[in-house]
Formats: C-alpha cells, structure tokens, sequence
C-alpha cells in the first residue's frame, strides 16, 4: 500500500471524491501543511495555523496508480481559484498536493504542467506542491462524513 495527501477544499468533498475509486483501501481527513501542532477544526477554519483540510488517500498500486489519483485530483475541483473552493474560502481550503516521495513531486510536477500545456483552463494553476509535513488526523466526526449525514460541500 501507499499513500497520497491532497487538499482541494472543504475535506468532506476531497474525501468522497476518492472513497469509491477502485484500489483505495481507505481515506481520512485531517490538516496538514502548517506550524501548529494537533491543530483542532475550529483552530485550522480560524486561519492562524497554517494548515489546509486535507485527505489522507491510502491505495493499492497495483489497482490504482499515484498519476490515476492525480488526474481525479484535477478533474475534482478547480486548481485555478486561490484559498478557496466553491462557497469555502481562505488558505486551508486552498488547492496543494503534498508529496511524499520524489516520485510523488516529480509526477505531480508534471501531471501540473501537462494540465498547464492543455489549455483547458482559463487561468494559471495555483496548486500548491510541497513536500507532506505531519499530517494531524481531524476529529472523529469529520471522518466519511457525508457516508454519516448525507449532503455534500454545496458546489
């Protein structure tokens, strides 16, 4: 198994987005990318901390490939819109990959610049690639949210 973080917004979309994608094992939401440590959500949704709602995406290489994962990535939300995603702005909902390999930022390097090249967005990318920090679990109830309530983030 391994692992791939991304951030592309209120973390119960992110989530949903790559529950159902054959070969992951498993996801959970939780912060990552800031300077406070065990952060909480309403420390993360306040801003001071730095960190971005994320996913942690566990999966099967051999079923699912880290380059399949980023094209799901792309296609999920806009790269486009700095801080924010549909009706949820500022930095923790901005769009980031955090790699945790060179081979992890080598393909989202080019993954980004091939999306780039396309010409099928109308504005630079400004998704964040960096290399993962810790990566601090959210609590209980943000996990499968929407598998427990229902709803989506309202795009």
């Amino acid at each position: 198994m391994e692992k791939a973080i991304f951030a592309a917004g209120c973390f119960w979309g992110v989530e949903d987005t790559f529950l159902n994608v054959a070969g992951v094992t498993a996801t959970r939401v939780g912060y990552t990318g800031g300077h406070t440590s065990n952060p909480t959500y309403r420390e993360v949704c306040g801003g001071d901390t730095g960190h971005a709602e994320a996913v942690e995406v566990v999966f099967d290489p051999a079923l699912v490939s880290f380059e399949q994962l980023l094209a799901i990535f792309w296609q999920s939300h806009d790269p486009t819109q700095l801080n924010r995603q549909g009706p949820d702005f500022g930095s923790q909902y901005r769009s980031a990959i955090f790699y945790l390999s060179d081979q992890q930022r080598q393909a989202a390097e080019a993954s980004r610049d091939g999306l780039e090249r396309s010409g099928r967005l109308r504005r630079p990318i400004v998704t964040e690639i960096t290399a993962a920090g810790t990566f601090w679990e959210a609590e209980e109830y943000h996990q499968k949210y929407h598998l427990k309530h229902g709803g989506g983030c309202g795009f």
